[in-house]
């Protein structure tokens, strides 16, 4: 008994004076502090210690509704991270957890001694699941005004990508210039044949039923002033000049220019163009390059088909609809200007390089999804449309200016 009171009076004579007393609040998990709170005046030091981890979850959830609990009565919170030394997933996410609950009471909290190794995995979570501020009411007009300004924003990028790509092919083309070795004719060769000879059969279809639908068409309207033989010249023009290369160039957007755009942006997906990179070869003139050469050299060579086969296709229904023999079909149509061909010739490469550059820029756009690989595809064939339709209107102006 006497040495059991002298040992309880020398622990008691140890201890500090209570007015010289902290409060302080701590949790223990197996004799290893996981969260110490040490609360002085108006503010509130928090202490992280140990291992974070999803070992240690119903205890640690417990410590973090308290000191939310605790930071209620504060103003300022500090947390000192330098103690903990393992954190997961879960650990990180109760720490988010304890940032938010001081957040959402106004409570103003200061991290420090966060070990370099677990900043990116708290900043991951930091940024996931938080909610967005809610956009203010701008009304109908302002709302409109607001989407219109979305989209030129959207057409402004887009035209830098464009025109980026552009002189990056002439640079490609330069260096091909001065050392021709560098080009890859294997390849081009091997595009040409995808882009140009596979697609002849359905471009010949395609052009032959719309000369065929236009001839049909015209002599039914023309036939009420007895002007049969008009359709021919109007047919003529038509195909040549605009309805020829337009149609072609449409439908190898939709054909080549997809296909273009999936092959890139499957290479970007695996990574492949990157490796490119680190091989030290230049994606634009490996894999680029000799697809837009293709293309430039298959558009004309496909509208000169394209345009043969709808005056052909015209002719045949003006001879068994029309009663227009072949003869005065063909007498009709030799008394057209050749220039209504070259217009529409020389239209052709510059829809082509369009195509070729919208389908690379979309490509090299994919990013590690099989959804973002379906959506800039069909992104590129609407633009590649878009812009196809926008490059004849601009040549219509132009020729029609110059009285072509």
């Amino acid at each position: 008994m006497g040495r059991r009171h002298r040992s309880r009076a020398a622990g008691t004579a140890g201890r500090a004076p209570p007015h010289q007393c902290r409060k302080v609040v701590s949790a223990a998990l197996t004799g290893e502090s996981l969260l110490r709170s040490l609360a002085q005046g108006d503010s509130l030091r928090l202490a992280a210690i140990g291992s974070w981890t999803a070992q240690h979850a119903a205890d640690l959830e417990r410590l973090v509704d308290r000191a939310v609990a605790q930071g209620a009565s504060v103003a300022r919170v500090e947390l000192d991270m330098a103690g903990v030394e393992n954190i997961d997933t879960y650990g990180a996410w109760l720490l988010e957890r304890l940032l938010r609950g001081f957040a959402e009471a106004d409570r103003r909290i200061t991290v420090v001694g966060l070990q370099e190794r677990f900043r990116g995995l708290i900043n991951e979570v930091h940024q996931s699941n938080r909610k967005l501020p809610a956009p203010p009411d701008e009304g109908l007009v302002g709302s409109a005004v607001a989407q219109v300004s979305r989209a030129f924003n959207l057409m402004g990028r887009d035209l830098l990508l464009y025109v980026e790509m552009f002189g990056a092919l002439v640079l490609a083309i330069a260096r091909v210039l001065v050392q021709p070795r560098r080009f890859r004719l294997t390849s081009m060769v091997h595009h040409l044949e995808r882009v140009g000879w596979r697609a002849v059969s359905i471009i010949v279809l395609i052009t032959f039923l719309i000369g065929a639908i236009i001839a049909q068409q015209g002599i039914f309207r023309f036939r009420r002033f007895g002007a049969e033989l008009y359709v021919v010249d109007m047919l003529g023009v038509l195909v040549m000049r605009e309805i020829g290369v337009l149609i072609v160039a449409i439908m190898i957007a939709g054909r080549s220019g997809s296909a273009y755009t999936a092959e890139l942006g499957s290479m970007k997906m695996r990574e492949e163009i990157d490796a490119l990179k680190t091989m030290g070869l230049d994606p634009i003139e490996v894999l680029i390059l000799p697809r837009v050469v293709a293309l430039i050299i298959a558009l004309p060579m496909l509208t000169f088909l394209g345009a043969m086969a709808a005056l052909y296709g015209g002719g045949l229904v003006c001879w068994l609809y029309g009663g227009i023999n072949p003869d005065s079909f063909m007498e009709e149509l030799r008394d057209l200007q050749f220039s209504h061909f070259v217009v529409g010739i020389s239209k052709a490469p510059f829809m082509a390089l369009v195509i070729g550059i919208v389908a690379s820029v979309e490509g090299l756009q994919v990013k590690g999804s099989s959804e973002s690989l379906g959506l800039q595809t069909t992104v590129s064939v609407v633009k590649a449309i878009f812009l196809v339709i926008v490059v004849d209107g601009i040549f219509v102006t132009f020729f029609a200016s110059v009285g072509i």
